[in-house]
């Protein structure tokens, strides 16, 4: 069996075509997505500098709860696993408190 550089062997060249348009939709989604967790990055360090000077803590475990619940109906309206919505957010929100730590032991008069 000869093998093509895709690695998909002798497939039908529609098959292949149809393969990298679909390959290519995955691909702009996943830039989309990268840039909207950097977008989203943004606005979370600008949250920590303002709860780091204003003394709050790092994590807020009820607006936390909410979004969980939010993401979580979003989720299922999409009809996308709430199970996997629900470990992305919490995901991120580990790394967001993570950042807002380090930003409270650097901010002056902060902690």
């Amino acid at each position: 069996m000869t093998t093509s550089s895709t690695g998909t062997g002798d497939v039908d060249p529609a098959v292949l075509a149809e393969l990298t348009r679909l390959r290519d939709s995955i691909d702009n989604i996943d830039a989309a997505v990268v840039h909207m967790l950097a977008e989203r990055f943004k606005a979370t360090q600008q949250v920590g500098h303002l709860k780091a000077a204003h003394q709050l803590p790092p994590a807020d475990p009820a607006r936390e709860a909410r979004q969980i619940a939010r993401l979580r109906a979003l989720a299922e309206d999409a009809k996308l696993d709430p199970a996997f919505a629900e470990k992305f957010l919490n995901f991120i929100v580990a790394e967001v408190i993570h950042h807002h730590e380090r930003i409270a032991e650097t901010t002056p008069g902060a902690g």
